[in-house]
């Protein structure tokens, strides 16, 4: 058969097409007397829903048809049937305003069979919901093999057994492989297919570019520039003159159009030049105070230069204590505030830092992003939650006085970047500090980094700074790619978790 085909086209369904379509239809509903559709129906979905009707056609004879229908399926129990969800067959329940594309029936020519054809109409069905802008696809999916298991198994098991490659079911098989996914038992769902019971599947696929809409102006960005802003550390007459310097940053990451400049841990440690004479705890206190009109500033630029500011990080004192935090200054004005969780041996010692307790997501125009300061990037409990919190950029900004010490926070960040399904940026501060003790010398190299898969880069690194100088890194994240990832990936390291034997929560 495949040696004497000249041609293979999908196009739209026509009436022309209607005895051909019968003819097929007769053939592969053989065991289900009189179940193919009148000329009437078809007309009728033709007429509601013309882009929604295709056919595949083979040296100019159908080989096989897809129809199907938007619907409001919130307005659907979960447990519908096939009848309810069509009808009563008079596809009244189409509305060009819903949000699901649901599937109403799908068959192959016998003598098509084995050429992938049915890939074809289910490639189409998922372009058509995402050209729509449709949430998903569902359709209750026949279990025709099931009957011969209905005394020993459930629906329930039979299911099980088939995604375990137990039991042979092609037409399951066949959807599973194209990725839609079970998602309940339909009883009832289809009269007279007594080869499965009357039972079906509940099948769906989730359009992952799908926006809901809304009445506001604004619209999250699918791909995201990131500034990282790789520090000098150098001498500073006073804070107007370091937030000069900041400024001067933020400047050119904005000039490329830029929405987060992301700035290293501690880049205000220079102001505690001042301080040398006093013990290193007593300096760093004395550092905290400028904490918040540093705050205050980096607002008023991340408003008048348009962009969303990650500030690093800085002392601050609290109740008494010793924090290391930094702030979230947005374009819109708001502020969000992080703390460093883990604090290292020789912040504890020297500057007597305590370990943060705030761990969250933050909402941003350009989606959720997740921060850890430094240390916290080696802990990778704590980006996991905020993977499954929805995470889609993780921001590390570090302080590493040695190449062992950066080799760590390095390592740990591209770790967090394939484990989470996520792009992490690290920006740190190089340089020295002579005359700042516990501050004297930085290694650094900022870097953007990806997942592992052949949408991305081989090795995993998007864009890289150059060791041990002053400069920006501009890099562009391509935040669909992380939704194909996590559907379609060689691997998925979200998805496949083992949630049955281990659970990750917060306190």
């Amino acid at each position: 058969m495949i040696e004497n085909i000249e041609n293979i086209e999908l196009q739209f369904l026509t009436l022309d097409d209607y005895k051909e379509l019968k003819e097929v239809m007769i053939e592969a509903y053989s065991n289900m007397p009189d179940s193919y559709w009148k000329e009437s129906h078809i007309e009728s979905l033709i007429d509601k829903f013309p882009e929604g009707q295709v056919v595949i056609k083979i040296n100019d004879e159908l080989a096989g048809c897809a129809l199907s229908i938007i619907v409001d399926y919130n307005k659907f129990d979960e447990h519908h049937t096939y009848k309810e969800l069509t009808g009563t067959y008079t596809f009244d329940t189409h509305n060009d305003k819903g949000d699901v594309l649901y599937g109403i029936d799908i068959f192959i020519k016998s003598e098509y069979r084995g050429l992938r054809l049915g890939r074809r109409l289910y490639d189409y069905r998922k372009e058509l919901c995402e050209k729509l802008n449709l949430r998903g696809i569902a359709f209750g999916g026949r279990i025709p093999n099931y009957h011969k298991y209905a005394e020993l198994l459930s629906p329930k098991e039979y299911i099980e057994k088939v995604k375990r490659k137990e039991i042979h079911d092609p037409v399951l098989n066949f959807q599973i492989s194209n990725d839609f996914h079970p998602s309940k038992i339909l009883k009832g769902y289809l009269e007279g297919d007594e080869a499965s019971n009357e039972f079906a599947v509940l099948l769906e696929w989730d359009n992952i570019y799908y926006k809901k809409q809304t009445t506001k102006a604004a619209t999250k960005k699918k791909v995201v520039r990131l500034g990282l802003i790789q520090w000098q550390m150098r001498l500073y007459k006073n804070l107007k003159e370091l937030m000069q310097q900041a400024e001067y940053f933020v400047d050119a990451v904005s000039g490329y159009r830029s929405d987060f400049a992301l700035f290293p841990e501690f880049f205000n440690a220079p102001l505690m030049a001042d301080n040398n004479h006093l013990p290193e705890s007593e300096a760093i206190r004395e550092l905290a105070k400028h904490t918040p009109e540093i705050v205050q500033k980096f607002s008023e630029l991340a408003i008048s230069y348009n962009i969303n500011i990650i500030t690093g990080s800085m002392p601050e004192i609290k109740n008494g204590l010793l924090y290391n935090v930094g702030y979230l200054c947005r374009r819109d004005g708001t502020i969000d505030r992080y703390e460093k969780l883990h604090v290292t041996p020789d912040e504890a010692k020297v500057w007597g830092l305590q370990g943060g307790s705030q761990l969250k997501t933050f909402d941003t125009d350009c989606g959720k992003i997740g921060i850890l300061i430094c240390y916290d990037s080696e802990f990778p409990e704590l980006s996991r939650l905020l993977a499954d919190e929805g995470m889609d950029i993780l921001f590390i900004p570090f302080l590493t006085d040695t190449q062992n010490g950066y080799s760590r926070v390095r390592h740990c960040a591209q770790a967090r970047a394939i484990e989470n399904e996520c792009y992490v940026a690290i920006a740190g501060s190089v340089g020295n500090l002579p005359k700042v003790h516990n501050m004297d010398i930085q290694f650094a190299q900022s870097m953007v980094f990806t997942p592992c898969d052949f949408s991305f880069p081989a090795n995993g690194i998007k864009a890289e700074a150059t060791t041990n100088t002053e400069m920006i890194l501009i890099a562009d994240c391509d935040i669909d790619l992380l939704r194909e990832l996590n559907q379609f990936g060689s691997v998925r390291n979200l998805r496949d978790r083992r949630k049955d034997i281990f659970n990750l929560k917060k306190l």
